[in-house]
């Protein structure tokens, strides 16, 4: 899968100044900010009406980036993880109060993942750090599959679109719970 590094980098570029993008994933377009600037969160929530209560996704293709969260783990824990990274599975990971409560929301446990989409990687690589990503989508509408999706759903709110094609999965990223097990969200 191609994808152009101006696009990585205008991307990066729009994340560090605070901005709102949209970006390929592995199965649906997301919606992304720098996880640490308040107002950056609060306009991505805004856009698409979703509650801070339910908690982001962080995302990175560099596992490096989450050190802080999963130096706490225990090596059967870690082991389960990288049996799945990267890749298509978002992990709920204690958070020990390591993050922001607008990151975990009303939870005790934060939503990792490390990508293998060729996009996403390279961009958390040129911002070097995770990022929020979140379906494109206004809440209680289909997540976006096409670029042309999300265009039409925030039109020219967004501070940067592109960066090629999804990863062609058919459904969302897994969503699995690092302490219970218990597989929250199945995947494609």
């Amino acid at each position: 899968m191609r994808y152009s590094p101006i696009a990585v980098k205008k991307a990066a570029r729009a994340l560090a100044a605070g901005g709102v993008i949209a970006h390929p994933t592995e199965s649906v377009w997301g919606l992304a900010c720098d996880p640490n600037n308040h107002r950056a969160v609060q306009r991505l929530l805004q856009l698409k009406d979703r509650p801070v209560a339910k908690g982001l996704i962080l995302v990175s293709g560099e596992e490096r980036h989450f050190a802080g969260l999963l130096d706490p783990l225990d090596e059967r824990q870690l082991r389960q993880i990288h049996t799945t990274w990267p890749g298509p599975v978002t992990w709920l990971v204690p958070h020990c109060g390591r993050v922001p409560s607008w990151i975990s929301g009303a939870h005790q446990s934060v939503a990792l993942r490390c990508t293998d989409h060729p996009f996403t990687a390279a961009l958390t690589r040129a911002f070097d750090g995770a990022i929020v990503s979140t379906s494109a989508n206004p809440s209680g509408c289909q997540p976006a599959r096409h670029k042309y999706q999300v265009l039409r759903y925030f039109g020219d709110t967004l501070d940067f679109v592109g960066g090629g094609a999804t990863g062609g999965r058919n459904a969302p990223s897994e969503i699995r719970d690092l302490i219970s097990g218990e597989v929250l969200r199945p995947g494609g």
